[in-house]
């Protein structure tokens, strides 16, 4: 397989499971391990950037309305709202990244999160179901939601957009829709100053100035990621009117338990 190839399967891969729950960490991770070859930082870097940037065009109106509208106070309580949700996962993250906190590169684990995780959505579904929902976003939820995206950031395989969603449907009693804004829109900050951050550590070890990154495969794996993020982003705000997540939970179930049955461990 040739490795533009590859740099356009790592850009789909990205783009698809970026925001779609079932964890584009763990995704990436197993198809390095199947053969497309590990990538740099700077490279995760930049397809998850393409990500970000398609959410972020596809919330913009909605981020303009916040951005302008802060005088209205149910703009004012949302904005704040995302505010904490974000500070609160800055603020652990730095912590967790201070102690030296490293993602394993094992399958094993990221499949067992795959698998978990997988059980954790079809029962937060059928506790959802049960109680009234809202279309609107509760300050427990939204601390919960900052929590959730530390937790998922520590373990691969989680899926933070899963993590969020469900957070905020059980914790804050949000529907579907409300609750995956809400975990969209808190997630483009987020992953801006994660990327940010990586960015950061890769230009200060050298690694945009050693002559290893392919600037061409940058760039095609930027554009890609973008597109396909796009597409994926808008084709689940459609879904998810009218639909539960259980195909995204009994996804990640049978992909966990193949890669527990099948995969050596290691």
């Amino acid at each position: 397989m040739s490795d533009l190839v590859q740099v356009i399967l790592l850009g789909i891969i990205e783009g698809i499971t970026e925001f779609l729950p079932i964890s584009s960490t763990g995704h990436l991770l197993i198809a390095e391990q199947l053969g497309l070859g590990q990538r740099s930082d700077v490279f995760n870097v930049v397809i998850q950037a393409g990500a970000i940037l398609a959410v972020t065009v596809i919330y913009w109106p909605r981020i303009w309305t916040l951005l302008t509208g802060l005088r209205e106070r149910d703009n004012r309580d949302y904005a704040a709202k995302l505010s904490v949700a974000f500070l609160i996962t800055a603020v652990l993250g730095l912590i967790v990244t201070k102690l030296g906190f490293k993602l394993p590169t094992e399958i094993t684990p990221v499949a067992w999160a795959l698998v978990i995780g997988g059980v954790w959505m079809l029962a937060a579904e059928w506790f959802a179901a049960k109680r009234p929902d809202y279309a609107r976003i509760a300050w427990t939820a939204a601390i919960i939601v900052g929590l959730a995206q530390v937790i998922a950031g520590v373990f691969p395989g989680t899926s933070r957009s899963a993590a969020t969603i469900f957070a905020a449907m059980l914790v804050g009693g949000a529907n579907r829709v409300a609750a995956t804004e809400f975990a969209f829109l808190v997630g483009i900050p987020t992953m801006y100053a994660a990327s940010a951050l990586e960015l950061f550590k890769a230009v200060k070890a050298g690694g945009l100035h050693d002559g290893s990154e392919n600037w061409g495969d940058l760039a095609i794996a930027f554009v890609v990621s973008t597109v396909v993020a796009f597409i994926a982003v808008k084709w689940l705000l459609r879904y998810i009117q009218s639909h539960r997540f259980t195909v995204f939970a009994a996804y990640r179930i049978a992909l966990g338990a193949a890669l527990l049955l099948f995969l050596p461990a290691g």
